[in-house]
């Protein structure tokens, strides 16, 4: 019932929200006249409530605004400008800030992007490194979530930590040739800051026997004392990131492309003497293809693969989760979860090097007008996927000299040892497939119901699927 309420007021609001600006009737070049699509002109207003479900967050309480301007209606149904902004408050313990806005005439030539996003997490998931190699135990979670068991605590608690994240970035995107190859630079400034649990508000208002007790320590507690994760790094950092790079885009639209390439690659410098607390070269490359089967955007078959890659050994543990993007999006954290692979666990796919793929088909039917907005109906069918492909460096990082007893170090590289024993020996392929449905106005404000189940030998190391309402298309 607490679905059917979200999918109510979402829908609800967003067929009456637009403020209602000067509009044209003409038809595109590939509708008939009989299916003319109004062209939207001026500003739109979107301000909704933002109720939405999350299955790595919980349902998510709080507002946001879109804010469209359309001009004279000639780049429609992409914007001259959009501002947006969220406040959001989730039940699992997180809260979300965003700031962003998008500028395409400001600067002659230049399209210019900013964001500012705070994310404060009180029990964000963290599973360990390179995927398989790090064991989850879904046996004792199912166990622990048992209300008839008495003898098993909730042991969902061992795969949470405590984060805040604060993300700063201004970007610039120039043409190169023919407004389809651009160059793209930008300035990036992250704040970290990381630690354990509250286990008082972990275990507050359940029943004593059901309390993730004090004895047992959290997974990223054990990373620490093992030494994977090292001390100068464990707490966090600031990282201060200039990106460059290239950007091929044919797409006919961006809010819910049809056809055309949208493919990037860039570089991500944060050396020591720019300010980051622990330097770092990384890189990553997208491959995003939209293939129209039906024309009229009826059917349509997306795909994007990326890869995240690190020059050198090592990179802060905090800096690698993130699916690195520029422009007009910011930076989407965890490869598991509703901007990355869908179905999986948020942060399940940690690891100096990553690839990964999604694959879609995109169906949207009854398209019409109401309220003078253009409105649509789609459905999707996907397939995501992500493997680590270069390893953290997962060794014991602990000498002798580091406890007050032998005794002590005895215990520890027993449980260390143990652990690693449990792990495969390198990652696999982590697969789920799933359906979604959506609710497209203007082709720009898109409400999305999607579910992703991991599949596979290993599947139940991933969790048991997720359940998403969020917006737009994934890509």
């Amino acid at each position: 019932m607490k679905l059917k309420y979200c999918l109510t007021a979402i829908l609800t609001v967003a067929m009456t929200f637009v403020a209602y600006p000067k509009q044209k009737q003409t038809a595109t070049s590939e509708q008939p006249a009989s299916k003319k699509e109004i062209v939207k002109t001026g500003y739109n207003f979107g301000p909704l409530p933002a109720v939405a479900f999350d299955a790595d967050k919980g349902f998510q309480l709080g507002a946001l605004l879109n804010i469209y301007d359309f001009g004279d209606g000639s780049t429609y149904p992409n914007t001259r400008q959009q501002w947006y902004m969220e406040a959001s408050f989730f039940t699992k313990g997180s809260q979300l800030y965003v700031v962003s806005y998008d500028n395409r005439f400001l600067i002659p030539g230049v399209r210019w992007s900013s964001a500012l996003t705070i994310t404060n997490d009180k029990a964000m998931d963290f599973y360990g490194f390179n995927g398989y190699m790090s064991y989850y135990d879904h046996e004792k979670v199912a166990a622990g979530k048992d209300k008839s068991n008495e003898d098993m605590y909730i042991y969902t608690p061992k795969y949470r930590t405590n984060r805040l994240a604060l993300l700063f970035k201004s970007d610039f995107v120039g043409n190169l040739w023919q407004k389809k190859l651009f160059w793209e630079a930008g300035y990036h400034f992250s704040y970290f800051k990381q630690g354990a649990i509250n286990r008082e508000k972990i275990n507050k208002n359940k029943d004593e026997y059901k309390m993730f007790p004090d004895s047992e320590p959290t997974l990223f507690e054990q990373y620490r004392d093992w030494g994977i994760i090292s001390d100068n790094e464990a707490d966090g950092g600031i990282n201060s990131t200039v990106r460059l790079g290239l950007l091929f885009d044919t797409r006919d639209k961006e809010g819910a492309p049809s056809r055309g390439i949208w493919a990037e690659a860039h570089v991500m410098l944060a050396p020591k003497w720019l300010g980051t607390t622990n330097p770092y070269y990384k890189y990553s490359a997208t491959f995003r293809h939209y293939i129209p089967v039906v024309k009229n955007d009826i059917l349509t078959i997306a795909y994007r693969l990326n890869y995240e890659g690190t020059f050198g050994k090592d990179a802060p543990y905090y800096v690698c989760p993130y699916l690195t993007t520029m422009g007009p999006t910011y930076d989407r954290d965890g490869m598991g979860g509703y901007r990355t692979v869908r179905g999986i666990m948020r942060n399940r796919v940690q690891g100096l090097d990553m690839a990964a793929y999604n694959a879609e088909i995109r169906w949207r039917f009854v398209p019409f007008t109401l309220w003078k907005q253009n409105i649509a109906f789609g459905l999707n069918l996907f397939s995501d996927g992500v493997m680590v492909t270069k390893n953290f460096d997962m060794s014991f990082g602990r000498t002798k000299s580091d406890f007050a007893s032998e005794a002590e170090y005895t215990k520890v590289k027993g449980e260390y040892e143990e652990y690693m024993k449990k792990g495969l020996d390198s990652d696999r392929p982590h697969i789920s497939v799933g359906a979604g449905f959506r609710f497209i106005m203007n082709q720009n404000f898109i409400v999305c119901l999607e579910y992703g189940k991991p599949v596979g030998k290993y599947g139940k190391q991933d969790g048991n699927g997720a359940f998403y309402i969020n917006t737009g298309y994934l890509f």
